[in-house]
């Protein structure tokens, strides 16, 4: 990964065992079900009973731990409600954000604009959902063995490099498209048959039109590629429109552009099949 996203400080290290323990808990689900459809998904987290629910410790949002069941199927869900808007923020970093965002919205809108490019498979679903009187984001529980941190800190090699490193570029690159300003390793999640899958978008969606990080896009999956170039600015702002400002989706566009249009550079300069896979 690159320089910019290790994490090598002790605070780290002991937000690490927190980590561990929220997000590598098994999740509970009916025993010997079939793996409900997406649309499943979606209908449970919106309207399944909350029977229990935990607080976590994990970053600043304090994100719950729900357990949710209908009578049939019970499972977990993840539920934040941080809705933060300010002038200015003063980051970790020491850096200062001007209009600063961290919103739930930002995750509902970026699984929308998943769905859209075929990135959703990345991602547990994430819905809207009402809780205790407070609106937020709930998604799916994906029952993993660690995240990117552990990982790194260990120094566990993935067992199939090249499948791993196709999912990490797909992760990149999603992140340069949404203009995610806290991709850190956390937010990277390996279940037991070693699919990532990313979490966390709260702080996704801000307004600089230019790509940050160029260098990170060497490959693209053809069927991601294909989906980027089809993307439609209308399309995307009807379906994130209680989610994403006009402002915001203009700013997913102009990175698309960008994005597509290095892309077509690099495989005019390497050839197709040394671009795409």
């Amino acid at each position: 990964m690159p320089r910019r996203y290790q994490w090598t400080t002790l605070v780290v290290a002991v937000a690490l065992t927190i980590t561990v323990v929220l997000f590598c808990t098994p999740a509970v689900s009916g025993a010997d079900d079939p793996a409900p459809s997406k649309e499943q998904i979606k209908h449970f987290l919106l309207t399944a009973q909350v029977i229990a629910s935990k607080e976590g410790s994990k970053g600043v949002t304090h994100p719950w731990r729900l357990t949710l069941s209908d009578g049939k199927l019970t499972h977990d869900a993840s539920f934040q409600s941080v809705d933060e808007h300010k002038a200015q923020a003063r980051l970790a970093t020491g850096q200062i954000e001007s209009n600063f965002v961290d919103s739930y919205k930002y995750n509902i809108g970026a699984y929308l604009l998943a769905e859209l490019v075929g990135f959703d498979e990345m991602m547990p679903v994430y819905v809207e959902r009402q809780w205790k009187g407070s609106t937020g984001s709930l998604s799916w529980w994906v029952p993993v063995m660690m995240d990117d941190q552990e990982r790194y800190l260990r120094q566990i090699q993935p067992p199939n490099a090249e499948q791993w490193d196709r999912q990490i570029s797909r992760i990149r690159l999603f992140n340069l498209l949404v203009d995610d300003t806290d991709p850190n390793l956390t937010n990277i999640l390996i279940d037991h048959d070693w699919k990532v899958w990313r979490i966390d978008f709260t702080r996704a969606f801000r307004l600089q039109k230019d790509v940050q990080f160029p260098a990170d896009l060497q490959r693209c999956q053809r069927q991601f590629f294909e989906r980027l170039k089809s993307l439609d600015a209308n399309e995307l702002a009807a379906r994130t429109k209680n989610y994403l400002t006009e402002a915001e989706v203009q700013s997913v566009m102009s990175r698309r552009d960008k994005i597509v249009a290095h892309f077509q550079k690099l495989i005019a300069e390497k050839g197709e099949n040394a671009v795409l896979y």
